[in-house]
């Protein structure tokens, strides 16, 4: 399933879901030999009995049969982390990052049964400079949904819409891109179908292998507000037509009308003050890994809901967009992140760390516009922004996104105090503070004396949020002594962390740090502290059975 609905009508499209031919391979375009497993895909690779700690390059093949001349378009929706995608022996295509979709586009591919060959690599090289060892598990596969499209010369690259208030009506923004990747310019018209109006978005001329963008403004006096509590959906499509009056490709997707505001140190949705009260997730699983299927996604989402959180943050990656989906459909908020967690300075200065940490930016931008949970965009977990070579990738990231959508605010999540240098480049502050785990602070005094610290550092009348916070808790380690590691010892931390910060009116969002346990990378320093190669801050375990803390933050949460 790529998505919970029909993303086309008109282009044919098919998901390559099912068991692919795999091998180990040796290096990158290695020519080999027999495929000795068959993998699912989606899936991961650490799966299998025998790669379940494999960090290297693996090669999935499957078959692609077309039954008349076509273009192909190739989407792949997350290949961890590095893909290099041939097609009959031909490479065609190579993407960096596992959280971001990207396409493969071949030209008048003849009809018949044609090789799809993808190299995947999830090791750790200079040449990777967001997935290194770390906090959380780099998997290896093929990890999230693929399509094979058949298109003409003229298709839709993407449609980004923006619902937009002004007075008491709704109006919408729509930004079209064609694409004609056909030998001859083309006149091309586009009609844009939402909320039962069916308008005429504009015409354009596209010239050959190049792109346009077709801008439109469109009244929609009659549609209801996209909520946390009615979370109102529409139908969105996007026709494109040639001058002859033929409908040569679609568009379909979801859009909710909404605004986002940070008005007098709040946060406000519909012109309304909200607080956002949720948990950090990584999309990981021990019997998935990070490709959840949609059966997982919903459960945790069962499970948020039941604690009585309004928002998710998707530490720290972009996520599939099926969960995204789910958070449209069930009024859940979503900050939504880049891929980068506690780089140091040394690691920002990869030559590498600029170009792909910017892809990651706008290609979540691009990819996840139309989501109308997400509220909140971030960059750059808990990296070098107390620094200066630090602070001008802060603000080339957050400028990327104000430049592609101005309508939603920014944040990034901080643990640098009184040493942060980037508060004045975002619309939001947010802090991962650990009292009562990694020190022995008092949750309240360090919440008053972090708005102190945003207040002076350029973050004066932004709202805040605390974006961590929490203790490990070993699932079934009971003590009535309440150790530091026991359920116990976990509820209290976040029991005195959520009645501090829900008693202060300044902070307008909590994450708590974490939903689920996750597993981590091995053998890093620090990281041998984390046993059992997981970090266990969950309130649920990895398998997602409730510790103690789970009943109070639910407490907390649903008692408001």
């Amino acid at each position: 399933m790529i998505r919970l609905f029909s993303t086309h009508q008109i282009r044919k499209s098919t998901e390559l879901e099912g068991l692919w031919d795999f091998t180990p391979a040796a290096y990158m375009g290695e020519k080999v030999g027999a495929y000795r497993y068959r993998l699912p895909v989606p899936g991961c690779w650490e799966m299998h009995p025998e790669f379940g700690n494999y960090r290297g390059i693996g090669v999935y093949r499957q078959k692609v049969t077309l039954h008349q001349r076509s273009n192909l378009r190739l989407e792949f929706k997350g290949v961890s982390h590095t893909a290099h995608v041939y097609f009959d022996g031909v490479m065609k295509a190579c993407h960096y990052n596992a959280y971001t979709a990207f396409e493969c586009v071949i030209p008048q591919v003849e009809a018949g049964t044609h090789d799809l060959v993808v190299y995947v690599d999830n090791s750790f090289h200079e040449d990777s400079a967001l997935h290194v060892p770390n906090d959380y598990y780099t998997y290896g596969g093929i990890i999230r949904p693929v399509a094979v499209e058949e298109i003409s010369d003229l298709y839709i690259q993407n449609v980004m819409f923006t619902p937009v208030r002004q007075g008491l009506g709704w109006h919408g923004s729509w930004k079209v891109v064609v694409r004609n990747m056909g030998q001859a310019e083309r006149m091309v018209s586009i009609r844009g179908i939402l909320a039962g109006i069916d308008a005429e978005l504009g015409r354009s001329l596209v010239k050959s292998g190049e792109t346009v963008e077709i801008s439109s403004w469109v009244a929609y006096p009659d549609v209801k507000e996209w909520s946390l509590e009615n979370p109102n959906l529409y139908a969105l499509t996007a026709i494109l037509t040639t001058e002859e009056g033929y409908d040569c490709d679609d568009w379909l997707d979801r859009v909710g009308f909404r605004t986002i505001t940070t008005d007098n140190g709040k946060i406000q949705l519909n012109g309304k003050d909200v607080v956002l009260q949720g948990v950090n997730r990584h999309e990981d699983h021990p019997m998935a890994g990070s490709a959840l299927p949609l059966h997982l996604m919903v459960r945790d989402l069962e499970l948020i809901t039941d604690l009585g959180c309004n928002a998710v943050r998707t530490s720290h990656y972009p996520y599939d967009e099926r969960f995204l989906d789910l958070c449209d459909e069930r009024g859940i908020a979503v900050w939504e992140e880049n891929h980068a967690r506690g780089l140091s300075l040394e690691q920002m200065l990869n030559p590498n760390f600029g170009w792909q940490s910017e892809q990651v930016t706008r290609e979540m931008v691009q990819q996840h516009y139309n989501h109308p949970s997400i509220l909140i965009w971030a960059i750059l977990n808990e990296c070098a922004s107390h620094t200066e070579e630090g602070r001008a990738h802060y603000e080339k990231q957050l400028t990327i996104i104000g430049e592609l959508d101005p309508s939603r605010p920014r944040s990034f999540a901080s643990h640098h105090r009184d040493q942060e240098k980037c508060f004045d480049l975002a619309e939001i502050v947010s802090f991962n503070l650990y009292p009562g785990w990694y020190t022995d602070e008092d949750p309240g005094e360090l919440a008053d004396q972090a708005r102190l610290w945003a207040d002076a550092l350029g973050g004066k009348g932004k709202p805040m949020i605390m974006s961590e916070f929490g203790g490990d808790g070993f699932y079934g380690f009971r003590s009535p002594n309440r150790e530091k590691g026991s359920e116990e010892r976990q509820a209290d931390i976040i029991d005195s962390n959520l009645r501090a910060y829900l008693e202060r009116d300044y902070i307008s969002g909590i994450f708590i740090w974490q939903f689920s346990d996750c597993r981590v990378t091995e053998g890093l320093g620090w990281l041998l502290a984390r046993s059992c190669t997981r970090n266990s801050k969950g309130i649920v375990d990895e398998y997602r059975r409730p510790k103690l803390a789970y009943e109070t933050v639910k407490r907390y949460f649903r008692g408001r």
